[in-house]
């Protein structure tokens, strides 16, 4: 096991005026709509509504008898159950779906069966190291260094690397395949720093661990082959679609979760006295952005995340509330000197583009912290 690291501190009396306007904006927010925080019944509908699909899509494909009605209704199975995991996982991880944490855990050891994640590895990557230390080298797990794909300006650089803007989108479509076939078993076996902050330990953790992955193999392979043999199509038709609908659903996941720090292009090593003269808030607003797609309707079926600042701002909050929170971050921000950026999808792929090639060739990468915003104006968001 990887030895523990000491963890980075902040300058949180930098930001304690700013977290204060912020919190008390979204808690009036709350108290106007006399609301919460959690998943409301609309939340809950469309939660069931994408289980409903997911099933669905899944039947179909296997009841069909048809190799091009299976693969379709196969990939959208996966497909659906990545949506599930954007909608539901990632609040739940937050406890932000469910006022109660064991809720939230149940809900993430079930969604995550379909696509094949362990809920608890992903966890601990995403909240404990992800959001702990936003795009700090050797603690953001998310921008590991991985041999093929150059994240960060702290990162070796290898002469195939010059491309790496045009072959990323394969490097992050396997990112799924990798988690749940390696990343997760060996976050699981001790070999990283995961396992000790994971909730369950010992023979138990490894129960429900062995469990959740045997769910998955029987109800994504086994049991399609045992149905589709009897039907006359083959198992690499299946492997191929399995491979694929990961891929695919991988693919938009890494664009929601990593591309929205790759446009800001800033990335940090820890100092050597382990202490970062900025704090936390600061840290977010210059490696995180918001964007938003077209048409703007996708946001609600992408779990909002394509507002991720606001996700970083807000994590413990359910996602229903990002678009009154990024108007609130806009405003409040203005008053600060601080910029909030939001910015359309074709301009967030062109600064993902020019980050991955600036970083291929070894240069300087500005993303969009030299991008001036007016906080007041914004017509993209």
């Amino acid at each position: 096991m990887e030895s523990e690291m000491t963890a980075p501190t902040y300058q949180q009396r930098d930001d304690l005026a700013l977290h204060r306007d912020l919190t008390k904006a979204a808690n009036q927010y709350l108290l106007q709509r006399h609301d919460h925080r959690f998943a409301d019944g609309w939340m809950i509908g469309k939660l069931l509504c994408l289980i409903a699909l997911c099933g669905l899509f899944y039947t179909t494909a296997l009841l069909s008898g048809e190799p091009v009605i299976f693969a379709c209704g196969y990939f959208a199975f996966i497909f659906t159950a990545m949506l599930l995991a954007i909608n539901a996982v990632h609040d739940a991880s937050h406890n932000a779906f469910f006022r109660q944490a064991w809720a939230n855990r149940a809900l993430n050891f079930v969604i995550c069966i379909p696509l094949g994640l362990d809920a608890d590895c992903w966890r601990v990557r995403h909240v404990e190291c992800h959001h702990a230390h936003l795009n700090v080298q050797g603690y953001d797990l998310d921008i590991e260094e991985n041999g093929v794909l150059r994240q960060t300006p702290f990162q070796r650089i290898k002469s195939f690397m010059q491309a790496q803007q045009y072959y990323w989108p394969f490097v992050a479509a396997l990112t799924f395949p990798c988690i749940i076939w390696f990343f997760d078993w060996i976050d699981r076996a001790g070999k990283t720093r995961v396992q000790p902050k994971m909730r369950h330990q010992g023979v138990r953790g490894w129960g429900l661990f062995l469990t959740a992955k045997t769910l998955h193999l029987l109800l994504a392979l086994a049991l399609p082959y045992w149905i589709l043999r009897q039907q006359g199509i083959g198992g690499d038709t299946l492997l191929w679609c399995y491979l694929a609908g990961q891929m695919l659903s991988s693919l938009i996941f890494v664009v929601l979760i990593l591309g929205s720090h790759w446009a800001m292009g800033t990335f940090y090593e820890v100092p050597e006295d382990g202490h970062f003269q900025h704090g936390r808030y600061r840290h977010v607003f210059a490696t995180t952005i918001d964007w938003v797609p077209s048409p703007r309707w996708l946001s609600y079926w992408m779990g909002e995340l394509n507002r991720h600042l606001t996700h970083h701002i807000f994590p413990n909050w359910n996602h229903r509330h990002y678009p009154a929170l990024s108007d609130i971050i806009a405003q409040v921000t203005q008053r600060h000197g601080v910029t909030y950026h939001c910015v359309s999808l074709k301009e967030i792929l062109i600064a993902q583009q020019r980050f991955l090639r600036a970083m291929g060739k070894g240069e300087t990468a500005t993303g969009l912290m030299d991008k001036p915003t007016d906080n007041s104006q914004s017509p993209d968001c």
